[in-house]
């Protein structure tokens, strides 16, 4: 379980994030939505020690994220962040590679380099795997990422933004990606969505943040609603029946 306390991030002036309680249990996706400068990024980067409190507790499989030793913490969450920074004269394997960092301290075993091309079979990159980053499309880049957060082996594993500048076809395949990793390799995966129909088809629970605040959380039945999405994201939104579930139309 993740567990929030009285969360909250002073940036000074109005920009406020929380007090945030929030309590989002093991297994399965959760997506964290709500408009721009919601504050849903920022909840994020708090939970994998990215960025610090001004206030409050945050707890991961009862672990304080504050409190506890980097190479400890490590092997319990895995984050992505939005910006990644790549080497180009990095392979896709050597990338992976880095997320068994916390275990190997670079010197991998025969069971670090099993769990390396476990990611990248899983992710479809196995005919990629010897091919440098920049010789890849954006939407390859970014399964190689999340790749290497899998190959991390962290029960909790956090994405912020991983749809971001992937066309239509590769935002599906991203999302089918993190669906299985949620089924089958028993990962609870919270991540930040900005389509909130990926949400409602993809997540178990959807989190609605804003203005620094958590306004909303339950089941995609329960969020998937014209009341609940017109309110959190302040225009017009109509929830229809659409063929494999409900669908928010605001265009």
């Amino acid at each position: 379980m993740i567990t929030l306390k009285g969360v909250r991030k002073d940036y000074g002036g109005e920009v406020t994030i929380g007090p945030v309680d929030l309590e989002l249990p093991k297994g399965g996706l959760t997506a964290l939505v709500g408009p721009n400068g919601a504050g849903k990024s920022t909840l994020l980067t708090m939970m994998g020690r990215l960025l610090g409190l001004d206030e409050g507790t945050i707890e991961i499989a009862g672990y304080d994220v504050v409190e506890t030793a980097s190479k400890d913490l490590a092997k319990i969450v895995s984050i992505l962040r939005q910006e990644n920074h790549f080497v180009t004269r990095l392979t896709v394997r050597q990338l992976v590679a880095f997320g068994r960092f916390p275990y190997s301290k670079g010197r991998l075993t025969v069971a670090d380099e099993e769990i390396i091309s476990r990611a990248i079979d899983f992710l479809d990159l196995t005919d990629l795997e010897h091919r440098y980053l920049d010789q890849l499309s954006g939407g390859q880049r970014q399964r190689a990422y999340v790749a290497m957060v899998l190959s991390q082996d962290t029960e909790y594993v956090l994405l912020d933004e991983p749809l971001n500048n992937l066309d239509m076809r590769h935002s599906v395949q991203m999302m089918k990606h993190l669906r299985r990793a949620a089924e089958e390799l028993d990962r609870t995966i919270v991540i930040v969505l900005h389509d909130i129909n990926f949400a409602g088809h993809y997540a178990d629970r959807i989190c609605a943040v804003k203005d620094g605040s958590v306004v909303e959380y339950g089941t995609p039945e329960r969020i998937m609603t014209d009341e609940v999405l017109t309110r959190v994201f302040e225009t017009p939104v109509t929830v229809v029946d659409g063929p494999n579930g409900p669908l928010a139309v605001y265009y």
